[in-house]
């Protein structure tokens, strides 16, 4: 019995305790950063920190220095090309009424010739019919004469 407990207890210790394996991950990781690495990181650090410290302390007064000479010229400019979209606008704005004015008149016209086109057609629809009729009574006389002679001459 005490044979399989210490089986079983070696086969739990195997399963669960995971302590072994961290400590040797632990040794590792001590290893590679303490040997291996050393101080690069730290020292890494405090270049970092001086660039951050120089920045502040020379680079941001000539950001400073250049922009209050710098954004003055470029809020004119903003403004020059402001009033320039304004003024490319309004004439924008002009030439579609000029156009629309311009439709307008050429619908007006086309319309007036249109009407003209129609009232013409319609007097010269009107000349060939009175002409047809005139030619219609004309041939009708001339046939009622020959009829009329016709019976004459049969009598």
């Amino acid at each position: 019995m005490t044979e399989l407990s210490r089986e079983i207890s070696e086969v739990w210790s195997r399963l669960f305790d995971h302590r072994p394996f961290l400590n040797g991950e632990i040794k590792f990781m001590l290893k590679e950063f303490e040997e291996k690495r050393g101080d690069r990181e730290v020292e890494n650090l405090f270049v970092i920190l001086e660039n951050l410290t120089d920045i502040k302390d020379t680079q941001a007064e000539k950001i400073i220095k250049s922009s209050s000479t710098a954004l003055p010229v470029l809020g004119e400019k903003l403004e020059q090309a402001l009033k320039l979209s304004q003024e490319i606008e309004i004439e924008y704005l002009d030439i579609q009424k000029i156009n629309k004015q311009k439709l307008t008149e050429n619908r007006e016209k086309r319309q007036k010739e249109w009407d003209q086109f129609i009232d013409d057609m319609n007097f010269k629809c009107q000349r060939i019919d009175n002409t047809f009729e005139e030619k219609e009574e004309e041939l009708r006389d001339l046939y009622a004469d020959l009829n009329h002679k016709l019976n004459i001459t049969n009598k």
